[in-house]
Formats: C-alpha cells, sequence, structure tokens
C-alpha cells in the first residue's frame, strides 16, 4: 500500500501510525528504513484515538453509517466510499479532525 501511493503521490510520504504489534514486525521496520528517502514514519503510543485525525474522519463515517439499511456488504462498501470521497473534497471538515487533536501542522 504505501509503495502504492508514493507512485500515485509522486513525493513523499509521512506515516503516523500506533505501536500496534503488527506495525513493529521485523519485516515491516526494515521496509521503512530501506524507503527513509520517501517515507517518514511517526510512531504514536499503542492506543491514543484522541491523536489520530482518521478517528475524526471515520466518525463523521460512522455517524451517516447509523443511518443506512444496507441490503448486503457491497451496498455498505459503496457508502463508505461515496462517504469518504465526499470528505476527501471538504478539507474544512479534515482540517477539523486536524484541530482536535491538538496537533499543529507545519507547512
Amino acid at each position: 500500500m504505501l509503495v502504492r501511493a508514493h507512485t500515485q503521490l509522486g513525493g513523499p510520504i509521512v506515516l503516523v501510525w500506533d505501536n500496534l504489534r503488527l506495525h513493529l514486525t521485523a519485516t515491516l521496520l526494515a521496509f521503512i528504513e530501506a524507503n527513509s528517502h520517501g517515507l517518514t514514519a511517526f510512531q504514536l503510543p499503542s492506543y491514543t484515538p484522541d491523536l489520530k485525525q482518521q478517528e475524526g474522519i471515520w466518525s463523521l463515517v460512522k455517524r451517516d453509517l447509523g443511518n443506512l439499511a444496507a441490503a448486503d456488504l457491497g451496498q455498505i462498501t459503496r457508502a463508505v466510499k461515496r462517504w469518504l470521497k465526499q470528505i476527501q473534497y471538504r478539507p474544512d471538515l479534515v482540517d477539523g479532525c486536524l484541530a482536535e487533536t491538538g496537533l499543529i501542522m507545519d507547512g
């Protein structure tokens, strides 16, 4: 996924993740080190939903998902993709989720 994202974006990637055991495998850590020219990784404590911008994004999606009467998993998948795409084009929502964390984005 990271290689594909780097290829599609054509630029460096900043990866912010928690210390879930899966994220600490030797293979993944070696990958990060081998790709340090285009990949910067920041590790958060294992459980910090208040520091994760994506938790705010998922909260927005789940709010709408609770009102969906889906007939099958495919319908749920399409709805989630649609809502994520709508959020993508609302930088104010994304910025609001970042502001909730109290973190500052320098740029």
